[in-house]
């Protein structure tokens, strides 16, 4: 069923920077990049897509914002002014609060291009509810980390331990 596969999809793709975004109080670079990668590339289709003008813009200008994160962090040095730095941190945040559910549709739409005449509303909802419900709790996991993680989980999985993590049971030998 199409419609599960890309529900799971979404899912496995948004649930980290949620997760990220709890447990240590920032989306990591590499899922911003990720996410600039993949709508750079969304970005190309949907400028030579055969539709309406109007429509190919408004929806590539949505694309671009984690491509004005990036120029604004080669563009603002470490130095400024926090006005500057504040402008990142709210690019950064738009591109991943908008950038991810907006990127991931025309990517669906690119896989699956009659998903908007065919599915049905109900099946819409109940995607957006299972992903926005996953998000949310991937963020609240991320916040309540230390009660079921320990910091010797993140760092056998190679992450940083992050603020307030549970120290390891020591081992006795």
């Amino acid at each position: 069923m199409p419609i599960g596969v890309i529900m799971v999809g979404i899912v496995a793709i948004a649930w980290w920077p949620a997760f990220t975004l709890g447990a240590w109080g920032e989306i990591f670079f590499d899922d911003i990049l990720g996410l600039w990668a993949a709508s750079t590339a969304a970005f190309v289709f949907v400028l030579i897509e055969h539709r309406p003008v109007g429509v190919r813009l408004a929806r590539a200008v949505v694309l671009l914002l984690p491509t004005v994160w990036l120029v604004l962090n080669f563009v603002v040095d470490d130095d400024t002014a926090d006005l500057s730095v504040a402008l990142i941190d709210l690019a950064a945040f738009a591109a991943v609060i908008i950038g991810i559910p907006f990127t991931l549709v025309v990517l669906v739409r690119i896989v699956w291009p009659d998903f908007a005449e065919r599915t049905p509303r109900r099946a819409k909802w109940i995607i957006n509810s299972v992903v926005g419900v996953v998000v949310i709790a991937s963020f609240v996991l991320g916040l309540n980390q230390a009660r079921f993680l320990t910091c010797d989980d993140f760092a056998v999985s190679g992450n940083s331990e992050p603020r307030g993590c549970t120290p390891g049971a020591e081992v006795s030998s």
